[in-house]
């Protein structure tokens, strides 16, 4: 093994980055929509399935990995291509529990700005009585 383990996490958090903003971030949102739409109404399975990709952050990290194994050549255990099978299903892995604990927190964080709006309001209706 010439990398060491801790690059697996290293290495799924572009892998995370990159599925999240591409199907969940307003600056794709068009591209989604479209992509939403091709995979609902495609003729063809296998075009129905290629956009379904752009619209499913864990389908989309298996890509982003692929891309980012070919870039580092970034092997686990083995040094051939079971090290590469290993380290690909590793990153998706560990890529896809940092996209939910950030989806966690995001919905912790919205949660809260709610319950804060809610208690300015309350107080505004309080101060106008």
């Amino acid at each position: 093994m010439e990398l060491p383990i801790y690059y697996l996490f290293v290495f799924a958090i572009p892998v995370a980055c990159i599925a999240w903003t591409v199907t969940k971030e307003e600056i794709f949102k068009e591209a989604r929509l479209f992509c939403v739409d091709r995979s609902k109404n495609c003729q063809q399975l296998i075009k129905r399935k290629f956009f379904y990709v752009f619209t499913c952050e864990y389908c989309f990290s298996h890509y982003v990995t692929i891309l980012m194994l070919l870039i580092t050549k970034y092997t686990l255990i083995y040094p051939d291509w079971r090290g590469y099978i290993i380290s690909f299903f590793s990153i998706v892995w560990i890529a896809n529990i940092y996209m939910s604990l950030y989806n966690i927190i995001r919905i912790d964080l919205k949660k809260e700005k709610i319950r804060v709006a809610k208690e300015e309001s309350e107080l505004h209706a309080d101060e106008g009585k």
